[in-house]
C-alpha cells in the first residue's frame, strides 16, 4: 500500500495538486456522509454549524470533546479524507490551537480549518499578530506529526462586517507564510475579488458557495484560480429547510402533499 493510500492527508493534499477545482461537500451525519460518498465525491469536510443544528443547538456553543467525537462518526463513515471545521480551535491562545490540531489528527482526520473569528459579538476578529501566531502554532503542530495534515486557515472578516479586501488579503498572506497549506475567507461574493484573492495569495484558495447572495458555478469559480469548493452549511440548511417547510404544511393546512417530493424507500437505501 502507497503512503497515499495509507494517508488520508496525502490524498487530500494530492487533490489541491491537480489542475482545476474541485468540491468537497460538507454532510452533517454518518448518513449524509454515506450518500455524497456513493455520488462520487472525492473528499468530505464537517460542517460546524450543520453539526450544531442537527444537536439543537447554535453554532459555536459545541464542546470540543464532542465535536471531535461527530468528526470520529464522519470520518468513520466512508474511505474518503475529511477535513474539519474546527471554527477557531477551541481557545483563543496559540497553545490552545496547537493543542486542538494534535487531538483532532489522532480521529483520523485528513485536515482541519482553523478561523481567526473569536466567537464574541463584540469583538469578532482576533487582532492580526495574534491571529498569525495562532496560525504559526497550528502549522507548528501539523508538522510535528508522524503523518501528512492538511490546515486551512480562515479569515472571517467579510462574515462579520469587515469588508476590506486589503486587510483580508494581508492576513491569508501571512497565514500562508507562516505555513498554512490552504487558505479561505468565506463571504467574498463577487468573480473578480475572488481573483484577486487567489492572484494574491500564493496557497490553494477554497470558497463557499451557497451562502446567501450570488453563486457561481465549478468551472466560473476554476477559471478565477479557485482550487477547492465548500458548501459549508448549505446541504443542511437545504434538508432543514425542505424539513419546516413538511412540517409547516401539516400544522397549518393539514395535508401531507410534501411526500410526493421525498426520496422513494428505494433510493435512499440505495445509497447505503
Amino acid at each position: 500500500m502507497t503512503e497515499s493510500q495509507q494517508n488520508p492527508g496525502c490524498v487530500l493534499r494530492a487533490l489541491h495538486q491537480r489542475e482545476g477545482a474541485f468540491v468537497i461537500p460538507n454532510p452533517w451525519d454518518t448518513g449524509t456522509a454515506r450518500i455524497l460518498a456513493s455520488m462520487g465525491f472525492e473528499a468530505l469536510a464537517t460542517t460546524s454549524a450543520g453539526m450544531a443544528f442537527a444537536l439543537g443547538v447554535k453554532e459555536g456553543v459545541v464542546a470540543r470533546e464532542q465535536a471531535l467525537e461527530h468528526c470520529r462518526s464522519i470520518v468513520a463513515a466512508t474511505p474518503l479524507p475529511v477535513s474539519a471545521d474546527l471554527e477557531k480551535g477551541f481557545g483563543d491562545s496559540p497553545e490552545s490551537v496547537a493543542d486542538c490540531i494534535l487531538a483532532a489528527a489522532q480521529t483520523g482526520l485528513a485536515g482541519c480549518s482553523i478561523e481567526d473569528h473569536t466567537n464574541r459579538v463584540d469583538d469578532p476578529i482576533f487582532d492580526f499578530n495574534l491571529a498569525v501566531e495562532r496560525i504559526a502554532a497550528a502549522v507548528e503542530a501539523c508538522r510535528s506529526l508522524s503523518h501528512d495534515f492538511v490546515l486551512t486557515a480562515r479569515c472571517e472578516n467579510f462574515l462579520w462586517g469587515h469588508r476590506d479586501l486589503d486587510a483580508t488579503i494581508r492576513r491569508l498572506q501571512a497565514f500562508a507564510e507562516v505555513g498554512a497549506d490552504v487558505v479561505y475567507a468565506p463571504g467574498l461574493h463577487d468573480l473578480e475579488t475572488i481573483r484577486t484573492v487567489c492572484a494574491e495569495v500564493d496557497k490553494p484558495v477554497n470558497v463557499v458557495m451557497g451562502l446567501p447572495g450570488t453563486t457561481f458555478s465549478v468551472d466560473e469559480l476554476a477559471q478565477v484560480g479557485v482550487k477547492r469548493i465548500s458548501v459549508g452549511a448549505a446541504l443542511a440548511r437545504a434538508a432543514f429547510g425542505a424539513f419546516v417547510t413538511a412540517a409547516t404544511e401539516i400544522k397549518e393546512q393539514g395535508s401531507f402533499s410534501f411526500s410526493d417530493s421525498a426520496i422513494g424507500f428505494a433510493e435512499m437505501e440505495a445509497f447505503f
